[in-house]
């Protein structure tokens, strides 16, 4: 046995000496060759020191020692071996390598009981305490590791076999364990035991380094990392590196890199500075770059380069631009005069040297010029023409052509050309200080002085006047101009009182007319006595009304009262209007239906809250995510659990924690108001929850959210019918409010919820209205929300079902042009401005014809004049039925007031503009006479065509029709816009 000994601590040697070049992934905490005596191993039961067969031995060699056994003789063998106490040194999982000989049992003589396996536990302890009778040498409580059997046995002593396993065992929560061994009548030799433990060894990936890490408890264990950026290197996207550590100590599934920083490229794992001469910009594994041209790098480690002297990088330039300088002067300017305008036209040409940038612009400085002068185009220019009107006649004017681009700014040099160029006309100037000198029950007093510049002989005046916002009803007259006097007067007769108007002034000479002078307003006076008639007279029918009515109405009333035995509502539940229509006296429908009450009549919220609400059990109600925020909390989905047992998604507003108590009454209200509504397309209520916190309101889940939103994310994805059919849910559920006496006052897409299948839903009723974009808060106090609402409602704050019939229009163009924003990006000054001087919103692209009278129709300024929901319904229900009626599409109307000005927005030149106003017949006659751009032809007069040689006097009317619209279209988008 000892020539087997021998031969087996050989081979371990060999063996021990090869894993040392593989140990990188393992720790080893225990290693029994590594002691020349084993004595602190426990043996049970204690052999005899005379036999050596006796229990578990310690045999002497050279290398080291190990135990053997061989009690196959005797029966009922229970022997066993307890190593010392192991520091597990905070290992998770402990792998233990064991080495040993079995003797075959068909080799061995006498054999009485004879195994080929033993047994492996291990048990936990923080601290050594065991002792040769403890702990009991059993399971438990020792925890069986495995049954060891040997694959490879001997019965030739010169020909020994050595196996060599390895178990593991977890998790180890404990500071340490003993291992032990159990032999039940084997002969063998335990040669070797290493414990030892697996790591992820020390790694650099993607810039990243990543520590020495101990596997998990488990075999599929997987232990997440995170990695440490390497010096000069930083997270790329925020995103850090994590790498994750397998139980055999390899790593796996890297996710998030480090790159290097700007002025350091990759050599190998590290990041390394940029040589003098190149540069690295961002964060990436990008090399280093040459410097781009007219620049320089003169340190290491550079993120741009310099630029050298006289040249610049923009702030919106990249950094591997090239440097660039600030352009030359224009070159080729020259300047020509419209003698019958006294229009300038200055041109150029590009400069000689743009300073290698593209972005070159140029910007005219007229120091002489009178304040109001224009520029066409104005601003910074990138076209290499500009017309300059509004000038006096006869005075020279200087101009400076300056160029700029981009490095303009930081270099300070201001290169520009001068040319000098003098006006002068053959049609006189505006006349001077137009004004209102007296005003009278019919008449209004006008006053002016003569142009200026006449130019000639003026031969008389055209005063030009309307009401206003009834541009499309002018009226005018001349005035023959008399032979002497600076001052000019006149009275304006047959005019309707109480009513304001707006005059315009031009003089006209043999040449033709001059400008109209600019707008001014003038009001006649009131006739107070016609007035008090009427009003005696109106008082007179409504008090002969009010006294049918109250016979009509004394007993029913009268019975309706004595039935509300238990507690009434407010008694200004309703108000009844008496309405005269043609004369007739029309009595209010005492059998009407249900009519919407007012909560804030209860006084007590809570009351009018147990009048129109159900309470919901709080347990009912799951919350799921939040999905949007109000005014006064969050909005989540979540799922009610129903009478029925069933479970449904709806909508969850919860009242936030800590609100005050306003917001909470404004919060209750909100929920008043819903509960009395029960339509399709107008939000459903469920009910509330009052009796716990937070306080919330369940509505109906509406998949699609709102429809603003949920349009602008399905931009051009439905056809005509379907968007008719979300128009047709809206004014349904609008109609049902108007019938319950309801106002919306705040009637938008943004307030319009959208189903799963498409059906629309009327919703917000007070709960985030002060919160909306485009909110204008009035002088009087209060907010609007002007784009959608009426001018009476504006002005007034006459909110009416009429005035949710305006907002019905906007809502309608929101449809149809896939949620754009009302007005655009005008602010709201500009918006009420333009609504009051009559502006309509342009037909969005492909809208029909019929779609877009129908959004007129709701913008009617006569608020009795605009539509019932009712009628806009059935008006929906013809467009379904007959689709033939959605292929005519709608144009751009032209209107005076349009301060976008549709002539120049949708014509770029005259042949476009005579093709859109059917006279391209005369497209060559314009160009041939020179007259290319709108702004040229604004001031043509009716001899100016004859000349041009347009003598057919209708198309001379149709043309100085349109011509006088785009007049008036430029100056009221200088007066409001400029």
């Amino acid at each position: 046995m000892a020539s087997i000994i021998k031969q087996l601590i050989t081979l371990t040697t060999f063996i021990n000496f090869a894993a040392d070049l593989v140990l990188t992934k393992e720790i080893t905490i225990y290693d029994s060759t590594k002691y020349s005596n084993l004595a602190d191993w426990t043996i049970y039961p204690t052999p005899s020191t005379t036999d050596t067969y006796t229990g578990w031995l310690e045999t002497g060699a050279s290398y080291y020692r190990t135990f053997q056994v061989c009690q196959v003789q005797s029966s009922n063998q229970n022997n066993w071996l307890r190593t010392p106490h192991i520091e597990r040194m905070g290992a998770n999982r402990i792998q233990v390598e064991l080495e040993f000989s079995m003797y075959s049992c068909e080799g061995i003589d006498n054999v009485l009981s004879c195994r080929e396996t033993f047994d492996f536990y291990y048990i936990e302890a923080g601290q050594d305490f065991a002792d040769s009778p403890n702990p009991v040498w059993g399971a438990p409580p020792y925890d069986k590791i495995k049954r060891i059997a040997a694959e490879g046995r001997f019965s030739d002593p010169q020909n020994e076999i050595i196996n060599m396993v390895v178990e593991d065992f977890s998790p180890v929560t404990q500071s340490g364990f003993y291992l032990a061994l159990q032999d039940q009548g084997a002969c063998m030799a335990l040669l070797k035991t290493r414990v030892f433990y697996t790591v992820c060894p020390k790694v650099v990936e993607n810039f990243a380094s990543f520590a020495e890490t101990i596997t998990g408890h488990e075999v599929t264990s997987l232990v997440s990392v995170e990695g440490t950026c390497v010096e000069n290197a930083s997270v790329v996207n925020d995103k850090k590196p994590v790498y994750q550590c397998q139980s055999d100590g390899s790593w796996i599934l890297i996710q998030g890199t480090c790159a290097c920083d700007p002025g350091y490229e990759p050599v190998g794992s590290e990041c390394r500075a940029c040589d003098i001469g190149s540069y690295k910009h961002g964060v990436s594994s990008d090399s280093c770059s040459d410097c781009p041209a007219r620049s320089i790098a003169l340190f290491s480690a550079m993120t741009e380069c310099t630029c050298n002297v006289g040249y610049f990088r923009a702030l919106t330039d990249a950094a591997s631009d090239p440097c660039t300088g600030p352009p030359s002067e224009p070159t080729n300017v020259r300047a020509e005069v419209n003698q019958q305008t006294s229009v300038i036209t200055l041109t150029w040409s590009p400069p000689h040297d743009e300073g290698g940038r593209s972005d070159v612009s140029y910007w005219i400085e007229c120091r002489q010029c009178p304040s109001d002068v224009k520029f066409t185009p104005s601003g910074e220019l990138t076209m290499l023409e500009v017309n300059i009107s509004r000038l006096s006649s006869y005075t020279e004017y200087e101009f400076r052509i300056h160029t700029r681009n981009g490095v303009s700014d930081l270099s300070r040099v201001d290169n520009f050309m001068q040319i000098n160029a003098t006006t002068f006309s053959s049609v006189p100037s505006s006349v001077q200080d137009s004004n209102i000198a007296n005003s009278y029950y019919d008449a209004v007093s006008l006053d002016w002085k003569t142009p200026l510049y006449p130019n000639g002989e003026i031969l008389d005046y055209e005063i030009r006047y309307y009401i206003q916002y009834m541009r499309h009803s002018t009226e005018m007259f001349r005035l023959k101009a008399p032979s002497v006097g600076e001052h000019q007067n006149v009275i304006v007769g047959d005019l309707a009182s109480g009513t304001d108007y707006i005059f315009q002034v031009r003089a006209r000479t043999q040449a033709g007319f001059g400008a109209y002078s600019e707008p001014i307003m003038g009001s006649t006076l009131v006739i107070e006595e016609q007035n008090t008639t009427n009003v005696g007279i109106l008082a007179g029918v409504l008090s002969t009304a009010f006294v049918l009515f109250a016979a009509l109405a004394a007993g029913i009333i009268l019975r309706y009262w004595k039935g509300r035995q238990k507690e009434a509502p407010p008694a200004h539940v309703g108000i009844h209007t008496l309405t005269l229509t043609n004369g007739e006296l029309l009595l209010p429908n005492i059998c009407k239906p249900r009519v919407y009450v007012d909560p804030s009549t209860y006084g007590d919220p809570d009351r009018a809250l147990r009048e129109f609400t159900t309470e919901i059990d709080a347990n009912n109600i799951r919350i799921m995510s939040v999905i949007g925020g109000g005014e006064f909390g969050d909005v989540c989905s979540g799922l009610i659990k129903t009478p029925d047992g069933y479970t449904r998604k709806v909508a969850v507003k919860m009242l936030k924690p800590g609100a005050a108590e306003k917001d909470r009454i404004d919060f209750l209200m909100e929920a008043s108001i819903m509960g009395q509504f029960d339509h399709p397309n107008v939000i459903k209520l469920m009910g509330v929850i009052t009796k716990s916190r937070p306080a919330m309101i369940v509505t109906d889940f509406m998949e699609n959210g709102a429809l603003d939103s949920f349009l602008r994310e399905n931009d051009g994805q439905f056809t005509l019918v379907q968007l008719l059919g979300l128009l047709r849910g809206i004014a349904s559920g609008m109609r049902y409010l108007t019938e319950m006496n309801y106002v919306h006052r705040d009637l938008a897409a943004r307030n319009i919820l959208v189903d799963q299948c498409l059906v629309c839903r009327v919703a917000d009723f007070g709960l985030s209205r002060a919160k909306e974009e485009g909110i204008y808060e009035s002088r009087g106090g209060g907010k609007i929300p002007v784009r959608w609402t009426a001018p009476e409602a504006i002005t007034f704050k006459k909110f009416t079902s009429s005035s949710d019939v305006w907002s019905y229009g906007i809502v309608t163009w929101e449809v149809m042009s896939y949620g754009e924003r009302p007005y655009w990006n005008w602010g709201n000054h500009n918006v009420i401005d333009a609504v009051q001087k009559g502006y309509c919103l342009p037909p969005p692209m492909e809208c029909p014809e019929c779609i877009y009278e129908l959004m007129l129709d709701c913008w009617e300024r006569d608020r009795l004049q605009r539509p019932t929901f009712s009628s806009m319904v059935s008006s929906i229900d013809r467009m379904i039925k007959n689709p033939s009626m959605l292929q005519t599409k709608a144009r751009p109307r032209d209107d005076p007031l349009d301060p976008i000005i549709p002539s120049l927005s949708h014509y770029h030149s005259v042949p476009e503009w005579l093709e859109g106003i059917k006279m391209g017949r005369y497209k060559n006659t314009f160009i041939d006479a020179s007259y290319t751009r709108l702004e040229d032809i604004a001031r043509l007069t009716t001899p100016d065509l004859t000349r041009m040689g347009i003598v057919l006097l209708g198309h001379q009317k149709k043309i100085m029709k349109n011509i006088e619209l785009l007049r008036q279209q430029l100056m009221l988008s200088q007066a409001t816009f400029v």
